[in-house]
Parts: structure tokens; C-alpha cells; sequence
């Protein structure tokens, strides 16, 4: 894929332009990513998005931030992750800043907290769109163990008091053991 000045310009406005006009945080942009990235552009495979949102979800920081650079830096290198970043990050910079300067007036206002109360609602809904688009991404390979660790994984998290970090861990090492075999071990043995 050639890079010149409009794939660039793309990569950062499509950020910028995700990040300005979502709502609710990570969990909210991540389908917006997948649109814009896999089915629009087509800069991106459908497994290679859920494998970056899984990176980015398991790194510090906002999800949406991670992923970006992540898509950044697979598109563009270095400098697609500095673009990306940029695009992600300036517009909550500036509506905060702008927010900060009225929080006062913003705070006790009626109809401002009938509208945040339902984009909760809205969120909620893009977040269970994201669930059913990952399951339904993980199911269609008919593989058993990602599907057995995906249920395992969330009846631990939802229903135990086992911290995430290990349930993230233990499921990271299941995919690095399964990957490594799958990548080294043949019906004859090791490739070599």
C-alpha cells in the first residue's frame, strides 16, 4: 500500500473524526475502528482488528488510545502511531477543556443530565453490539478451546471474585501455548 500525504491525512481524520464524535469511552470506538478500518478502508482483516483490540484492551491506558496506535503503527509505523495518537487524543482534550470552563453551569442543568443519562443507555448498547460482534468473530472458526476459554473467562469474571489480571493472564497463556503449537508442531514432529 502506498503511503503519500492523503493515506496519512485518512489515518488521522478517521481517528480524529471517531474520537470527536463518540461517546462512552473505549468499548464505543472499538466497532466505529472496525467500520472504518476493515469494512470501509479495508486496511485491516476482521481477525487482525479483534486481535488488536485484544492487545489494546490488555495494555495500561484507554482502550481507545491503545488502539489507535496499534492500527497506527501496523498501517504507518511510527509515524502512523504518532498520527493516530494525535487524532485519538485532541478532541476529548478539547471538549474537556471546554467542559471544565462551564462544569458549574453544566453540573446542576436538568436537560444536560436527561442527555448523559441516556447516551448511557446508547453505550450500553454499542458495548453489547461489541460483545456479539467478538463472540460471533470467535465462534465462526467452530474451534472449541477459543470458545471453551472465551465461556470459562467470563463465567470467572462474572460470577467469581478472581482478579482480571489472572483471568487475562491464564487466557493469554492458553493462546500463546495453542499458537506456539500450532505454528511448531506437525503431525511428524517439530518444523524445523
Amino acid at each position: 500500500m502506498k503511503k503519500d500525504a492523503s493515506f496519512y491525512w485518512t489515518l488521522f481524520s478517521s481517528t480524529f473524526t471517531l474520537s470527536a464524535f463518540t461517546f462512552g469511552g473505549g468499548y464505543v470506538i472499538v466497532p466505529l475502528m472496525q467500520k472504518r478500518f476493515v469494512k470501509e478502508l479495508g486496511w485491516i482483516t476482521e481477525e487482525e482488528m479483534l486481535d488488536l483490540v485484544a492487545i489494546a484492551q490488555s495494555s495500561p491506558g484507554p482502550i481507545a488510545v491503545n488502539a489507535s496506535i496499534i492500527i497506527g503503527y501496523r498501517m504507518a509505523g511510527i509515524r502512523g502511531a504518532l498520527l493516530s495518537v494525535l487524532g485519538t487524543s485532541i478532541p476529548p482534550l478539547v471538549i474537556i477543556t471546554i467542559v471544565s470552563y462551564f462544569y458549574l453551569a453544566f453540573r446542576d442543568n436538568a436537560i444536560i443530565n436527561a442527555v448523559l443519562l441516556g447516551m448511557q443507555a446508547g453505550v450500553a448498547a454499542v458495548i453489547v453490539n461489541v460483545v456479539i460482534d467478538m463472540v460471533k468473530g470467535i465462534t465462526k472458526n467452530k474451534k472449541s478451546l477459543p470458545i471453551l476459554v472465551m465461556i470459562l473467562a467470563f463465567l470467572a469474571a462474572a460470577f467469581t471474585s478472581i482478579n482480571i489480571v489472572i483471568i487475562l493472564f491464564v487466557c493469554g497463556a492458553i493462546g500463546a501455548y495453542t499458537t506456539y503449537k500450532e505454528t511448531h508442531v506437525t503431525k511428524g514432529g517439530l518444523n524445523k
